[in-house]
């Protein structure tokens, strides 16, 4: 490993700095100011630069401008003053992986500067193709691959369709889609919420009004079924719209014609209705409140967008997909999630669906510290017990590839210390709180994966997953003292070096 670069005037800091890393066997070079480390830069670089941000002469801001133009994948992290604000903004934008308020507790810096070296040295083997052309829909689950062949199905047909989903499940895609891929499509596309506009003002939306149809009514104005002529309406939450009006909508579908509001003439309308709910439209029609013919006029073709829970599979494709987009509509460099993060995510429920997922993105692409998200990244109402202090290993091993008591004696680590096996209760506890629920859910969702995608020797694989997250979380709590970790996960010292040397655990 390449050392860690220290850049600050003051020698005493410098001197607390290297002898806190050396403790950790992290190798380091110290350099007093800009200048110095900046001619060293050119004939080497570091695995993780340190730099304070106020020195004689360059400033540690001139110093990170330098190393992002040269180096831009070298993690930067600036140590600054608590009360300077404005140096921790321009530190950020300037690129920094993060920064250290003075004065500042050894430990955390330490832990700060680890999980920069981890950043540097992951960012070193893998990367993350962009989605430069992203298509209009994605999803490998089942139900959305139904979804996409109904689409293609219709793709040369005008019917009427009724979307139905709960909200945030992407219901104007769909919509958009179907007409992108209709014979319309080179009409326009029109969507109106039906249940953001006014009951007063919705008539007139959708149908246009006359000059002085009503009062404030100065110019004729069309409404949507004009606006959509030769193309495609979207009638979003279409459940909500007032009784009264859903007669004079059916007397369109029926007969194609309508008024304007406060005129005598009828319209002809050549447009294709696509309508979407969130609602029970049965239900509303046992009650009284959607007409029954109307209802039957709409469902001539009904397609149901799956919530995201149902769809679990899909979670990484879409997590991936939506930082790549706010990264592009911010004009940052995109973020990666670990596999541990990912397969965490794929647990949880997101009651507001893709919707929910995408501000997730958008919220993790400003405020995630690292260019690798983990899962104390995540905001904390979506962290058990707030932000947990697990690493993405030991989590890996619980939400995507735990072994829950059917797999306990594949997953024993031999067995071993003297033949007792790790039980799920001891897993629970190394789980640092994550409920069973949560990493139960994930492996059944990782092992239908494998499944799905034939994977040979399912139950080895997982269990050899699962020991090296296990040891490897081990390993980083005792700060690689193999003996310690043994005894705390209760194995005997010879297993563990030889599960060590079998999982390619050395560093």
């Amino acid at each position: 490993m390449k050392p860690i670069w220290i850049v600050d005037d003051d020698q005493s800091i410098r001197w607390v700095l290297e002898k806190a890393l050396a403790r950790e066997n992290f190798p380091t070079r110290s350099f007093a100011n800009v200048r110095e480390a900046l001619a060293a830069l050119e004939r080497e670089s570091p695995q993780v630069l340190v730099s304070d941000i106020r020195m004689p002469g360059s400033s540690g801001l001139e110093l990170l401008q330098a190393v992002r133009e040269r180096l831009p994948e070298l993690p930067v992290i600036i140590m600054t003053a608590y009360s300077d604000l404005d140096s921790a903004v321009a530190a950020f934008q300037g690129g920094a992986f993060e920064y250290l308020a003075k004065p500042f507790d050894v430990d955390k810096a330490v832990e700060l500067i680890r999980r920069a070296v981890d950043e540097s040295m992951r960012g070193s083997q893998t990367g993350e193709v962009a989605l430069a052309d992203a298509p209009e829909m994605l999803g490998q689950a089942p139900a959305m691959q139904d979804m996409f062949r109904a689409i293609g199905r219709l793709s040369h047909s005008a019917a009427t369709v009724l979307i139905t989903g709960e909200s945030g499940t992407g219901k104007e895609l769909v919509a958009r889609a179907l007409h992108r891929h209709s014979p319309r499509a080179n009409g326009p596309f029109i969507a109106l919420n039906t249940a953001a506009i006014p009951k007063d003002l919705l008539e007139s939306e959708l149908f246009g009004h006359e000059r002085g149809a009503f009062t404030g009514a100065q110019a004729m104005r069309q409404g949507r079924f004009e606006q959509a002529e030769n193309g495609t309406l979207f009638l979003d939450e279409i459940g909500d719209m007032p009784f009264d009006l859903q007669t004079r909508l059916l007397r369109v579908l029926s007969d194609g014609q309508f008024y304007r509001v406060g005129g005598h003439s009828p319209l002809r309308s050549n447009v294709r209705v696509i309508a979407a709910t969130h609602q029970n439209l049965e239900s509303r029609v046992r009650q009284g409140l959607f007409r029954e013919d109307l209802y039957h006029r709409l469902n001539v073709i009904r397609l149901r967008l799956p919530a995201l829970r149902e769809r679990r599979e899909d979670i990484p494709l879409l997590t991936r997909h939506f930082l790549q987009k706010s990264a592009r509509d911010l004009g940052v460099e995109p973020k990666r999630v670990s596999e541990a993060a990912l397969a965490y995510l794929a647990t949880l429920p997101f009651p507001g669906n893709v919707r929910q997922l995408e501000n997730l993105a958008n919220w993790l692409t400003v405020m995630a510290p690292a260019q690798t998200i983990e899962i104390k990244d995540l905001p904390p109402d979506l962290v058990p017990g707030g932000t947990p202090e697990t690493s993405g290993d030991i989590v890996a091993g619980l939400a995507a590839a735990a072994v829950p008591a059917a797999l306990n004696a594949a997953a024993t680590l031999d067995g071993e210390r003297n033949g007792a096996a790790i039980a799920p209760a001891s897993l629970a506890g190394v789980a640092t709180g994550l409920p069973v629920s949560v990493w139960e859910s994930g492996l059944r969702s990782e092992v239908a994966r494998m499944l799905r995608e034939n994977t040979v020797d399912v139950m080895d694989e997982l269990a050899r997953r699962f020991e090296a997250a296990v040891i490897r979380e081990a390993l980083d709590f005792t700060r690689g003292r193999k003996v310690e970790a043994a005894e705390r996960l209760g194995i005997g010292r010879n297993t563990i070096t030889r599960k060590i040397q079998e999982l390619h655990l050395e560093p």
